[in-house]
């Protein structure tokens, strides 16, 4: 089992998109809807030798998501791996508000895709991983409600908050976004038991909340965050890219390009956070788009800073149309 190790400052390059006809025969993984079939078959893969890792989706997956398998299969040096993709739409990071029921999905394409790697084991897809009751609740504290408390009723009331870095960007305009996605993640972590777990960085906040839940809790697991896999033209990739009209995508283009820009002024001497997130803003604004935030933080702790001079990261959210899209680029201005 890999001992547990804190999560470490990746470089800001993207990574390369993967052809994995080169790479492995394609077979079919396995497919498991139930929680103790999949704890039992995590628990066999381990008395057997190897390293479980899992790679947690919400399904409709593109090479973004192909990258995180790759990076889970380079995961076990030593060990033998067994690759477990998770799918599951989980309601309660979603507010009634947002995108639940539009959520795109396509589970016998993601099938194909996952078997055209050749790595991919297992397939958890759960039809539901909470206990649903009866009746309405009220809503959560802060007045936020989620997706699954609108629908479950005085079922499921346990969940995982990561205090501080849950606030600010994502989560400000998001309230019941980390406190759904800690819980889900424990959920899965509890019944898969892996070894290793990778998720991407384009969420950023995300996976830095994921790192500090884990030194938290103690969860003896490796945390590995993958970096962003974009399209040719720079756009991030993103399961909501589907929704954009070309016109929409085209706009889009300049959120990669204004971090782009921002990261080279920084490493020319332009570290002044306040000049570079309205030029940002600025940038955005004049191609269309309504801009939900702007922020650079410190990259482990997230902590906005007024000078650019140590280990940072721009984050970026978004509307364009009806899409709301994020992006960040890292900058060390030291190396």
């Amino acid at each position: 089992m890999h001992a547990v190790s804190p999560c470490p400052l990746l470089s800001d390059s993207s990574s390369p998109l993967i052809d994995w006809t080169t790479m492995a025969a394609p077979r079919e993984p396995e497919v498991i809807r139930d929680k103790a079939a999949m704890r039992a078959w995590s628990r066999r893969r381990r008395a057997e030798g190897k390293t479980v890792a899992v790679v947690p989706t919400m399904g409709y997956l593109h090479q973004g998501h192909l990258s995180l398998i790759s990076a889970a299969a380079a995961a076990a040096s030593a060990d033998p791996v067994a690759i477990v993709v998770t799918i599951y739409v989980n309601p309660s990071q979603f507010a009634p508000s947002e995108d639940l029921a539009t959520y795109p999905s396509d589970f016998a394409g993601d099938l194909r895709k996952l078997a055209s790697t050749g790595v991919v084991d297992a397939v958890f897809n759960p039809p539901d991983l909470y206990v649903r009751g009866a009746g309405r609740r009220g809503a959560a504290s802060g007045g936020a409600i989620s997706c699954l408390e609108e629908a479950a009723g005085d079922g499921h009331e346990t969940w995982v908050r990561v205090e501080r870095l849950e606030k600010g960007m994502c989560g400000a305009s998001r309230p019941v976004f980390f406190r759904g996605v800690a819980t889900i993640v424990s959920k899965l972590f509890n019944i898969i038991e892996p070894d290793v777990a990778v998720f991407g960085k384009k969420d950023y906040q995300q996976w830095r909340v994921i790192c500090r839940m884990v030194r938290d809790l103690d969860f003896a697991i490796e945390i590995i965050g993958s970096e962003i896999v974009r399209e040719a033209d720079g756009l991030a990739m993103s399961s909501r890219n589907v929704h954009l009209s070309r016109e929409e995508r085209e706009k889009a283009l300049s959120i990669s390009r204004s971090l782009v820009d921002a990261r080279t002024g920084a490493l020319k001497g332009n570290t002044d956070c306040k000049q570079i997130k309205n030029k940002i803003v600025q940038t955005l604004t004049e191609t269309g788009g309504q801009v939900d935030y702007v922020e650079i933080v410190e990259q482990e702790s997230l902590v906005p800073v007024e000078q650019i001079d140590g280990p940072v990261v721009i984050c970026v959210a978004a509307w364009f149309g009806k899409v709301r899209l994020i992006d960040n680029i890292e900058i060390d201005t030291r190396s």
